[in-house]
């Protein structure tokens, strides 16, 4: 028996549990201020990269992991790494997800799109070949006719996505002097794409919190130091003592308005 007749096989046990009807793929609470939409868009393209930080793999398991519980499948294709300890972790649900290893690059547009007519949700990376770009566009539009999501990690998709997540910052918590255990990391992610998700901004997350695989940052109120005391020490003290921003007294108005404006378009 050949791959597409298995895939064909595969694709009829799993259509009865596919969730045609629903527009929406839930998602894990803390994307709820992240995406533009309430959930993952079926037939959507979802892009997924880390700026060299590292937590791309972290961020695309936390996203559709929802979806995994509720019932929705899942394929992984071309990534050989993805360790099945991990997505557990993460919370997806390990009886509904295929790991396909990469086909070569003439087979996998032919491979992937397979796949498509049979599973909610794609996870996939292309490789240091990348994908055609024919195959590419083929692919976003069976995806969008079938209402597969397509998440795409890394390099390598000549499309724009529909959504676009970038971790541009990523920090790691949980060290007190040296001693202990790296508990919790904090990322910045850039959200980017197109429709409701054209405008740029930014957000946090934790990824993992120290409950669970993915969280919100909960905002924290900016405070500004405004005072008299002008010495570098000063600003040292206070500072260091949970203020954002230090000002002396009498502030420059051009000064004032700017960390105004700078506090306004924090992440969260």
């Amino acid at each position: 028996m050949g791959k597409a007749e298995r895939l064909d096989i595969m694709q009829e046990r799993i259509r009865p549990t596919a969730l045609a009807q629903e527009q929406l793929l839930p998602v894990p609470g803390a994307f709820e201020h992240v995406l533009p939409w309430a959930g993952l868009r079926r037939g959507s393209t979802v892009s997924v990269h880390a700026t060299g930080v590292g937590g791309g793999t972290s961020l695309a398991l936390a996203l559709v992991a929802e979806a995994s519980r509720s019932g929705s499948w899942m394929a992984a294709v071309g990534l050989p790494s993805l360790g099945l300890v991990a997505a557990e972790e993460a919370g997806v649900a390990l009886e509904r997800l295929v790991l396909v290893a990469a086909p070569e690059r003439a087979a996998w547009g032919s491979v992937v799109a397979a796949l498509v007519d049979g599973f909610d949700l794609l996870l996939l990376h292309a490789g240091r070949g990348g994908v055609r770009p024919v195959d590419a566009r083929k692919l976003v539009a069976r995806a969008r006719e079938r209402g597969t999501v397509l998440v795409h990690l890394g390099t390598g998709w000549d499309t724009e996505a529909d959504l676009a997540l970038r971790i541009v910052e990523a920090r790691w918590e949980g060290l007190d002097e040296g001693y202990g255990h790296l508990l919790t990391r904090r990322v910045t992610i850039e959200v980017s794409g197109r429709g409701a998700a054209a405008r740029p901004r930014r957000v946090e997350l934790w990824l993992p919190s120290t409950d669970a695989p993915v969280a919100a940052v909960a905002p924290v109120a900016p405070v500004v130091a405004l005072t008299a005391f002008a010495k570098l020490e000063d600003r040292v003290t206070i500072l260091a003592a949970g203020f954002q921003v230090y000002l002396s007294k009498p502030p420059n108005p051009n000064e004032l308005i700017a960390v105004v404006g700078s506090l306004a378009n924090r992440p969260g």
